[in-house]
């Protein structure tokens, strides 16, 4: 039984959603799954936008056929081959033995990689450029090279008759579809936290190549995103280019306090709350705190995009800092978080000294600013220690204030 849906006059949603899926990409948790959007243009000719994952081989010829019809399918267009929308190219090349495949020369070398295609069953290319144009019928579609948007790659595809961006990874979003596929059938405000994760862990490192893409996106007159994953954008494309601008450029959404700590015997975790309690008194609001020994890396790292400042709290271990504070630091450093102001606060029961090796760290980001007033605690928090944590407090209100 297909599950389809009209999207204008002559293309259709053909994708899937998975929600058996716990872990994506072995990592990232889904509570609420993803979608795999396979889009299928219905022309002169006809023109299939990607695949989907190996798991939903079953759907997604389902969909495929049912729209398809007695029509062949003429074309494939491969705007990005990671597995999860292109493990089925194989197959599909297989079912339709005329099909070209219309994609990159990257796109095509890469291909070898992935399927053991040979000169017997070798499929029919379509090699462009960027700028091309391909005549569809009354369909013209054109190709936006986006390497590195996250993989190499990567192009978009534009259709200049319906103004339908088709985007891949770019402007995607975890969490499956629940039978609303346009961004006007659900409350966005509910949906950008996972819009935000999507993109900080997938893209994040890619600030400025995912700055180039919106460069060449904004020469077009867009009135559709068709993304990889998540919603059909049409009404809230002004919002999502914005939230993107502020992420590629490691712009902060809010000028607020993320605080995050790890805290073995609850020493650290208890001089991070009275630290929000006394940020709070001074006017903070929108403070967001953190184990990042419980919370996977993911959301904390989704915060870090979000918030301006962010207070590192944590114990020495093994003479450095405590692991899971560190695979959060260098989490932050791998995705090349910039322009943050940090407080630290260190921890020991007999060398409290982590602070050194966190600011070491941090250096290597840019626009990294760390706030001179750190806390150092042997053990617990002692009563004596008010004025300090009050000093941190006032230093850290006093650089939101500065930012305003």
């Amino acid at each position: 039984m297909h599950n389809t849906r009209q999207i204008n006059k002559d293309l259709y949603y053909i994708g899937v959603s998975d929600r058996k899926i716990s872990i994506f990409e072995s990592f990232y948790p889904l509570y609420e799954g993803v979608s795999y959007n396979s889009y299928l243009l219905k022309d002169e000719k006809t023109v299939l936008f990607d695949t989907v994952d190996k798991h939903e081989r079953t759907r997604f010829f389902e969909n495929l056929e049912f729209v398809l019809g007695d029509k062949p399918l003429d074309y494939l267009v491969v705007n990005h081959l990671e597995p999860d929308h292109s493990a089925l190219i194989a197959d599909v090349v297989e079912k339709y033995n005329n099909i070209q495949i219309i994609c990159n020369q990257k796109t095509k070398d890469m291909l070898y990689q992935f399927f053991a295609f040979n000169e017997q069953n070798s499929p029919k290319f379509v090699v462009v450029q960027e700028g091309d144009v391909f005549n569809t019928g009354s369909h013209e579609l054109t190709f936006i090279m986006a390497p590195m948007v996250h993989w190499p790659e990567v192009m978009v595809t534009y259709d200049k008759t319906d103004k339908i961006l088709f985007s891949a990874d770019a402007f995607g979003s975890f969490g499956a579809l629940n039978g609303n596929i346009f961004d006007c059938e659900v409350d966005i405000a509910d949906k950008i936290n996972e819009y935000r994760r999507y993109y900080t862990n997938i893209a994040g490192k890619y600030g400025l190549q995912v700055n180039n893409l919106l460069k060449k996106a904004s020469n077009l007159e867009i009135e559709m995103i068709c993304p990889l994953h998540g919603l059909i954008l049409k009404d809230n494309i002004p919002l999502l280019v914005d939230k993107y601008s502020h992420w590629a450029n490691y712009k902060p959404e809010i000028n607020s306090v993320l605080i995050t700590y790890s805290s073995v015997y609850g020493a650290t975790e208890n001089a991070s709350s009275v630290l929000a309690s006394k940020l709070a008194q001074l006017g903070v609001r929108n403070i967001k705190m953190y184990d990042v020994s419980k919370t996977h890396s993911s959301y904390v790292l989704s915060d870090a995009f979000k918030y301006s400042h962010i207070v590192l709290a944590t114990t020495t271990y093994n003479n450095n800092i405590f692991v899971t504070m560190e695979n959060f630091i260098n989490d932050i450093i791998h995705h090349n978080l910039q322009n943050r102001t940090f407080a630290l606060i260190e921890n020991g029961s007999w060398v409290p000294n982590c602070a050194c090796s966190i600011a070491d760290k941090l250096a290597k980001l840019k626009g990294t600013k760390i706030i001179e007033d750190k806390l150092t605690l042997k053990s617990t928090l002692k009563s004596n220690q008010e004025a300090e944590l009050d000093k941190l407090a006032k230093s850290i209100f006093d650089d939101i204030n500065l930012k305003h």
